[in-house]
């Protein structure tokens, strides 16, 4: 990494006192990696082979912190494995793990990740919630929102919408609706300097000054859109007080409604982790309305998607794939389906929902929901989201292949398989199915003559 600037040693110097020295040798020390399985498909409880074999090839240890994390060695290469093509784990630096663990969701909760990009808390948060309430995943900037979009699909999160707004924009529509909210604030980055050497290039006192400005554009923004009685987690990946210890004292003083129940700053010295700092604040039971934030409305402009007799027509040919291809699978109770152009989305709505279908008018929506499919000249064309939201025993037609196997390599080149396993001595198999690794879904394949015509999306495929 390049040499600190010297403003920023003094800096931490002051902060840190007679640790500096062990602080300035970590960041000559190589940077920690991190990942955390996704539990609703792989949990350290379930003692899976899949487990173990994960464990062997890339070094895993646990983190303290996150009872599904772990980091590894920094010479393995999860994002290659197929597993991670299914969804099995997430790519997450270890210390950034605390915030959702200090978040403390529950399933059924109603929960708001403010600035999201790229997933790593959002589906952290998800795991927890375990498929019940409703997430709204929120990233201002197209491109980190569509990344956000891919990454909540692998791991088959279906009751997660992706929105791109300001947060202004959603405090205006969604006035004290969530029970927990996480705000990853934009940050100098001072815990990114190992991970990407150029966040160091980057950094200034001046552009920590401008950070915490606007932190504090945001905190309000997510302090009224928190329900009375409900959790805020602030959170950075910086070490400097002005943009933690200070932000959140300059929050406190002008929103007395709320109390600091704890805070957690973590270095790269003191264990794994390249450094985080995450704050839990409580809103308390019965404070009146932050002051002057509009109560809540629907903005103007812009059509809803259609929730209509198109809709449900499309949802009547999902049906029929359904019970001839997945027959074990249910989709959830609190939902509705939703049309976008020809593709058909089962849309999160449960009881008393503070973003029902009608009242997306107006809001850039990137993934209402679970994707089923898309509706093509009458036909019904399943979605790989669905893929990955479903189990290999809830399909009527699988083709199972060890991870590493040159058909599962194969399969994610984007080749069409021959269909070697045969049905004992019977017709060659017919229609949809799912290619898995190992038992876990990657995607889907149409079997038609002795073929596996493959339908893994083209811009995931491997080289």
């Amino acid at each position: 990494m390049p040499a600190l600037p010297q403003s920023y040693v003094e800096r931490i110097a002051a902060q840190l006192g007679e640790e500096t020295g062990a602080f300035l040798r970590s960041m000559e020390a190589p940077r920690s990696y991190g990942l955390r399985l996704h539990a609703p498909k792989l949990s350290p409880a379930d003692d899976h082979p899949a487990l173990r074999s994960l464990t062997a090839a890339f070094g895993l240890a646990p983190v303290p912190w996150c009872g599904t994390g772990y980091t590894y060695d920094g010479q393995a290469r999860p994002g290659k494995h197929p597993y991670h093509h299914a969804g099995l784990y997430y790519i997450q630096e270890p210390s950034a793990m605390i915030a959702a663990e200090l978040l403390d969701p529950k399933p059924g909760d109603v929960v708001l990740d403010l600035a999201a990009a790229p997933g790593g808390k959002t589906t952290q948060i998800a795991a927890k919630l375990q498929g019940e309430g409703l997430l709204v995943a929120n990233e201002i900037h197209p491109g980190r929102a569509r990344i956000l979009s891919e990454n909540v699909e692998r791991l088959g999160i279906a009751n997660a919408v992706v929105v791109q707004a300001t947060p202004g924009e959603l405090a205006g529509r969604l006035h004290e609706a969530f029970d927990k909210i996480m705000l990853d604030a934009p940050c100098s980055g001072e815990g990114m300097f190992r991970k990407e050497p150029e966040a160091c290039d980057e950094w200034s006192t001046d552009a920590v000054a401008m950070c915490a400005a606007r932190q504090r554009d945001i905190l309000p923004d997510a302090a009224a859109m928190l329900k009375p009685g409900g959790r805020l987690v602030y959170a950075t990946c910086t070490f400097n007080r002005e943009e933690n210890e200070e932000t959140i004292a300059w929050f406190l003083a002008g929103h007395p409604a709320f109390k600091l129940v704890s805070a957690r700053r973590m270095w790269p010295h003191r264990g794994e982790g390249e450094g985080h700092f995450a704050a839990v604040l409580e809103k308390e039971a019965g404070a009146a309305n932050e002051p002057g934030k509009p109560e809540k409305r629907r903005a103007k402009g812009g059509r809803a998607p259609r929730a209509d007799a198109g809709a449900l027509s499309a949802l009547k040919l999902y049906a029929s794939f359904a019970a001839q291809s997945l027959p074990g699978y249910a989709l959830p109770v609190a939902g509705v389906p939703l049309l976008f152009g020809e593709s058909l989305y089962w849309y999160p709505q449960p009881e008393d929902s503070p973003l029902p279908a009608e009242s997306l008018g107006g809001l850039r929506t990137h993934r209402p929901g679970l994707h089923l499919g898309d509706v093509k000249k009458g036909r019904f064309e399943p979605a790989h989201a669905l893929a990955h939201a479903v189990r290999a025993d809830q399909a009527a037609l699988t083709r199972d292949y060890p991870a590493f196997s040159e058909g599962v390599m194969a399969y994610l080149r984007g080749e069409a398989l021959l269909d070697d396993h045969g049905e004992r001595g019977g017709a060659p198999a017919q229609g949809w199915g799912l290619l898995c690794a190992d038992g876990y879904p990657l995607g889907w394949f149409k079997a038609s003559g002795g073929q596996l015509k493959n339908h893994y999306p083209k811009g995931l495929r491997t080289n």
